[in-house]
């Protein structure tokens, strides 16, 4: 199987890449955001004391090896439009998911807030990775392997990082 190609681009800081689905806005939000639905392609999740915004989630990553638990704060949730986490741990990041819907085709756009951007190189194909394993959910198509992604497409996003400078 070919690797796929790499579709994020950099704003800034930000590590930004691109879904659209022909699907209502509700139903995406519901597989990006409902346990039952993340538990298929990313992993489960929890409430740890309390839901909603400023409240911490417990996530476990089933495609981890090792299938690590983390943990992170749900920064600004508005169904089904937009969802900010901060997460902590070993994996602490900050990102954002935002859809939008025009028609019968709801896009959304993934925003990893990058403290460094040459860190594009390993997070580019990683989240590359992770929202093409919740389009194969989706359609019920066959799970990529993470190997497909990394190290292939590192050399894209570090290319994007050092702003073009390595062609």
């Amino acid at each position: 199987m070919n690797a796929p190609q790499p579709t994020g681009r950099l704003d800034g800081d930000d590590l930004v890449i691109t879904r659209r689905f022909r699907a209502a806005i509700d139903d995406v939000w519901e597989g990006l955001t409902n346990p039952e639905s993340t538990a298929r392609w990313f992993g489960p999740w929890r409430w740890v004391d309390a839901a909603g915004p400023g409240h911490e989630i417990a996530y476990t990553m089933i495609q981890e090896e090792g299938a690590p638990e983390g943990r992170g704060v749900v920064v600004r949730c508005e169904p089904p439009r937009h969802l900010a986490i901060e997460t902590h741990g070993d994996y602490a990041m900050s990102y954002e998911l935002a859809l939008a819907q025009a028609g019968d085709v709801t896009t959304l756009t993934f925003v990893h807030h990058l403290s460094d951007r040459r860190t594009a190189g390993d997070f580019g194909p990683g989240w590359e990775f992770y929202l093409d394993l919740y389009v194969h959910a989706r359609e019920g198509r066959p799970f990529r392997k993470f190997d497909e992604y990394y190290p292939s497409q590192k050399p894209y996003y570090l290319d994007l990082a050092d702003g073009g400078k390595s062609r």
